[in-house]
């Protein structure tokens, strides 16, 4: 089994796996029906400052990306969802939902690599 990322507005091909939204603020125009979520994982996500902050500019990401892990590491809902990741794992992919038009910089693709190294 793999963790994989999807763009929220993607429309699944196939539902091929334990559905994680791993935003902080629901995606506009998706209705709840539409994203076929397992869980929605608030609290994973950036706060709202560094969102702002960051506003997916690609020449922030690096540093986004290691206020972001600073910001994990004091999370306290962390080990929940790790746990919650490695449990689905077992039986089938993981899917982590993000709503960012950057698909090669947001949330999601620093979880995913904090997820494999653990």
């Amino acid at each position: 089994m793999q963790i994989k990322i999807e763009r929220i507005y993607t429309k699944p091909a196939d539902l091929d796996g334990y559905r994680i939204l791993v935003d902080r603020v629901w995606p506009r125009g998706i209705s709840k029906v539409d994203a076929h979520l397992d869980t929605w994982a608030k609290t994973i996500g950036p706060s709202t400052p560094l969102r702002k902050w960051f506003n997916h500019e690609d020449a922030k990401y690096p540093e986004f990306k290691q206020r972001y892990l600073n910001e994990l590491a004091t999370n306290p809902d962390l080990a929940d969802f790790k746990q919650l990741v490695k449990t689905h794992l077992t039986t089938q992919n993981i899917i982590l939902l993000y709503g960012a038009k950057n698909e090669q910089h947001n949330q999601a693709v620093v979880l995913k690599e904090l997820l494999e190294q653990a």
